[in-house]
């Protein structure tokens, strides 16, 4: 009598489950507090609680009372095994749906015991336990903490086991581990590799297999079970998985497709390139035929879009066409690609002619972006792919890109000025054009081909009319904060590290070629400051060697330039970069055995072979500057002598047999050798007094010769 009838027989659900809390606050016993929450579950499983009285009953139960019901091994009289356990979880399930409770550590802690329930037998009578599993794994998902909690926690194995049995929900599991995968993509697979794996192995059968629209569905879903974080190529199952996807793909693309059925097939080709490059793809003739394939179908749609922009029309089409840009930065490095190439000369050819159309369409489209559009990721995806295109191809396009300068310059300035991060968000990003943090590090992408630009009179003017070497300067000097920020260990070459090696070579066509700006633009007596600093700092860490060589190439080339300055007046800061330049560049040779005499010959030290081909003509540039700078800086010959540098070379020299010195190498070596006799007497005795005289005849160095010979 004390418990009344619930809604379906009253009428009045939320009065009825009023009265209900107000008994079960009261309840003298676990029997009766239990009739209450009989009714209170019935209540929520049949949808009618508000947040207001989900809150209630939150109050009047708290945590404590659903936890006992989880654990209780002893169910009432007449009912299942699992009834208390299934009242503690609708309870959850119910709690869930705020937020707030979602998050809490009660919830949390109870991670391992949603687990067990996905992975225990599902009776018919058990689906609504199941259901209120999914429910809470899908609230906690949705809070801060959540995501992290469920991927230490299992989680993931259990999702996809829960799958793989296709019992009740599997659907929701495939569902829940989606939205995990977006967000910890990396923690997932580094925790649950062969359970992500045997799902991947799944979906990717099922994909090859379908035959309606079932493939497209398959289209949406799989790009995220194909991960940046884990070598799939390295792995046999991973390397089946792959195969199903290339079998699966050129079946759908082969046919004729409608847009809504060709747009996920190309967005799920853009996820495997960058997950595994073009290794997905055989070789042979089927390969070059899909990737050739490929790349036109994505050329196509990006003409399509960007050639006649309707704005509607392209807002829709964003995530397609940035699919389709992955697709073409594989085109341009397989065009590329002389080692084992996938594609035949002829297909090369009708693809870079394909892709010069696709990219002045995505000229046009940037020369049509307004100034409040600027913060749109979508631009951000335009601007890199087009700097793919500017690093490799130099030819064509010329005139169209060098009219697009100044927006390219401006908007990577803009990016930049508001603080962009270091490291521009991971390439998985550019799949999807939604919620992109701005801003981004555009300049990363444009550096190669404003290398290249610089070269030639009427880009490199342009760009210096835009003000690109102040901007330039200024990214120098934070790549440099990035890089000494990371670790000395050594690693793969970071993206901080390319950018200052990329922007050596900027600096040096600059000084090459503009000379007069070098000596009147402040920015580069502050760039002269940065190397000074750097050179000595990078030098003893053998991994940044090409750096290093990049850093005392540039400094000693703008050191002839700008020899006035202050800076380098005998400083302490300019003794010690001059000083490591010195170390970089004598000890780049050794004296080594020759297998053809009993001699020994002149070699590339082994501490320098594995990066010499990268190196080597920043070594000659280096040498010959080097010797420039000895008539401009007074000082410099005593750093020579205090570096016993002359001993050196004349020791090495004398060592070896001639003929394993090739000429050019007899002209850098010759070239310091004289600057820093007539510059130095001192320098002029330490040479004599190592045979200077013998062996500059033994090595027909005519110059040095006559020096030594003057009075």
């Amino acid at each position: 009598p004390r418990f009344p009838a619930m809604a379906s027989e009253s009428g009045d659900g939320l009065a009825t489950l009023k009265r209900c809390l107000s008994v079960l606050r009261d309840a003298r016993n676990d029997s009766e507090q239990f009739a209450a929450l009989l009714l209170v579950t019935k209540a929520v499983r049949a949808g009618e609680v508000d947040a207001k009285t989900r809150r209630q009953i939150f109050n009047a139960i708290g945590f404590t009372f659903p936890s006992r019901l989880l654990i209780s091994q002893q169910p009432p009289a007449d009912c299942p095994p699992h009834t208390f356990r299934a009242l503690g979880l609708t309870l959850l399930a119910c709690f869930c749906t705020d937020p707030e409770l979602a998050g809490h550590s009660q919830i949390l802690n109870k991670i391992p015991t949603f687990n067990d329930v996905l992975l225990s037998p599902c009776d018919p009578d058990c689906t609504s336990m199941v259901d209120d599993v999914y429910q809470c794994l899908s609230a906690v998902l949705a809070t801060a903490r959540g995501p992290m909690q469920l991927v230490t926690k299992g989680t993931v194995s259990a999702l996809c086991q829960a799958y793989l049995n296709g019992g009740h929900g599997s659907e929701r599991a495939l569902t829940l581990l989606v939205g995990l995968l977006a967000i910890a993509e990396a923690k997932c697979w580094q925790r649950d590799a062969p359970q992500l794996l045997a799902v991947l192995s799944k979906l990717s059968s099922d994909f090859l297999k379908a035959e309606d629209m079932t493939k497209f569905e398959l289209c949406e879903i799989l790009p995220r079970f194909i991960p940046l974080s884990y070598p799939l190529t390295e792995n046999s199952q991973g390397s089946e998985c792959l195969c199903r996807l290339y079998k699966g793909l050129a079946e759908v693309l082969g046919s004729k497709l409608s847009q809504s059925q060709r747009d996920p097939a190309l967005k799920l080709a853009a996820s495997l390139v960058q997950a595994c490059g073009a290794e997905w793809i055989p070789a042979g003739s089927a390969g070059s035929k899909f990737l050739a394939l490929l790349v036109n179908l994505a050329c196509v749609e990006v003409r399509l879009t960007l050639e006649e922009p309707d704005p509607l029309e392209v807002e829709g089409k964003k995530e397609v066409v940035t699919a389709c840009y992955v697709l073409m930065e594989m085109g341009i490095q397989e065009c590329l690609r002389e080692e084992n190439p996938l594609l035949e000369n002829v297909q090369k050819m009708q693809l870079m002619r394909i892709m010069e159309e696709a990219f002045g369409a995505v000229i046009f489209y940037l020369r049509q972006v307004k100034q409040e559009e600027l913060q749109d990721p979508f631009i951000f995806a335009c601007v890199r792919v087009l700097g793919a295109w500017m690093a490799e191809e130099t030819s064509s396009l010329k005139q169209e890109i060098c009219e697009l300068l100044p927006f390219l310059v401006d908007y990577a300035r803009k990016l930049f000025k508001e603080g962009s991060p270091a490291e521009s968000p991971p390439q998985a990003e550019l799949v999807s054009t939604q919620g992109s943090a701005l801003p981004q590090d555009a300049l990363r992408f444009l550096l190669p081909g404003f290398c290249h630009l610089t070269a030639e009179d009427k880009p490199r003017d342009i760009l210096i009319t835009e003000g690109a070497p102040a901007l330039l300067c200024e990214y120098f000097l934070q790549q440099w904060e990035v890089l000494t920020s990371e670790s000395t260990a050594p690693a793969p070459l970071t993206s901080a590290e390319m950018s200052l090696q990329t922007m050596c070579g900027i600096f040096l066509n600059l000084v090459v070629t503009a000379p007069d700006l070098v000596r009147r633009d402040k920015t580069f007596s502050s760039l002269m400051d940065v190397l000074l600093k750097s050179l000595p700092l990078l030098l003893p860490q053998k991994h940044h060697l090409v750096l290093a060589a990049n850093v005392a190439t540039l400094g000693l080339m703008m050191a002839r330039i700008l020899a006035g300055s202050a800076a380098l007046q005998g400083t302490q800061r300019a003794k010690e970069f001059f000083g490591a330049a010195i170390r970089l560049l004598s000890q780049a040779h050794v004296a080594q055995a020759d297998p053809s005499s009993d001699g020994l010959a002149l070699a590339v030290s082994p501490a320098y072979a594995s990066a010499w081909e990268d190196i080597a003509e920043l070594w000659f540039l280096g040498m010959q500057a080097w010797a420039g700078c000895v008539p401009l800086l007074p000082w410099l010959p005593d750093t020579a002598l205090r570096a016993r540098w002359l001993q050196g070379l004349a020791q090495l020299l004398s060592q070896v047999a001639p003929a394993s010195v090739d000429c050019e190498l007899v002209t850098a070596f010759q070239a310091v050798l004289v600057e820093l006799a007539r510059a130095s007497q001192q320098c002029r005795d330490v040479i004599l007094s190592h045979h200077g005289t013998e062996w500059a005849n033994l090595y027909g160095m005519a110059a040095l010769e006559q020096c030594l010979a003057e009075q």
